[in-house]
């Protein structure tokens, strides 16, 4: 069944502040898009009107799941979530004081998630072997690259449709941004979850998106539909290349 995200005319902010003008966009079922573009551009503030932290001001988004559609403008956050869209946020968002697998099974909050628990518990050890090794020790004393892992695992463990990810890479060494920019890729391949992606990284997000959207002062600048596009593009090589 169909999972996917449709955003028209979106405009939205904080108090008096615009951030959004006018932004439209799709993100398929099973596709990964990465929105794309600096920071204070409005790429957190669209994943928070899709998970129903910022109410639009002008403008809609609808969540189909399941073939049905829904407004999050009109829900909250947790029936959003219960929906099965879940959101890796940026700063990882852990308990630091409960361990890797209490951060676990704090995830599976959902009532469909509570019924695979065992094996979404097993799916993700197996897909991030470190966080079986540590899954004892409190998730505060982890390594940014661990925390992040953590933070991804916790989302699978509540067996999501729709995963939004915000800045994945933020605060860690390339290598460990290669990993799990990889990690996001091979889950998405395995599980066939539609993924929408807010990164910086243009380099690492590209190699695992079909499609990527620029977000420039609050509107969408350029929407590139293949690598070739999105690299080729002069406002990818002003921003990110160096042209």
């Amino acid at each position: 069944m169909a999972n996917s995200i449709t955003i028209e005319n979106l405009d939205a902010g904080y108090g008096a502040v615009r951030v959004l003008n006018g932004v439209s966009m799709h993100i398929a079922s099973g596709e990964t898009v990465a929105l794309l573009g600096t920071n204070g551009n409005g790429k957190s503030t669209i994943i928070k009107c899709i998970m129903g932290v910022v109410r639009p001001t002008a403008g809609r988004v609808s969540i189909e799941i399941d073939g049905q559609q829904y407004d999050p403008s009109a829900m909250k956050t947790k029936d959003i979530v219960d929906l099965g869209v879940v959101l890796v946020p940026e700063g990882r968002r852990l308990f630091p004081k409960l361990t890797v697998e209490e951060n676990l099974l704090l995830g599976a909050y959902r009532q469909t998630a509570r019924r695979v628990i065992s094996h979404s518990l097993d799916y993700c050890y197996a897909t991030f072997p470190r966080l079986q090794e540590r899954r004892r020790q409190l998730s505060g004393s982890m390594s940014g690259g661990e925390q992040q892992m953590l933070a991804l695992a916790r989302a699978l463990m509540t067996a999501p449709k729709i995963l939004l990810i915000d800045e994945p890479s933020v605060g860690l060494a390339p290598v460990i941004v290669r990993e799990v920019i990889q990690k996001i890729g091979e889950l998405k391949k395995e599980r066939q979850i539609t993924v929408l992606m807010a990164e910086q990284n243009f380099n690492q997000a590209t190699q695992i998106c079909e499609r990527g959207y620029f977000i420039v002062h609050g509107q969408v600048a350029f929407v590139g539909n293949s690598f070739e596009e999105l690299s080729n593009n002069e406002l990818a090589r002003k921003i990110y290349l160096g042209a």
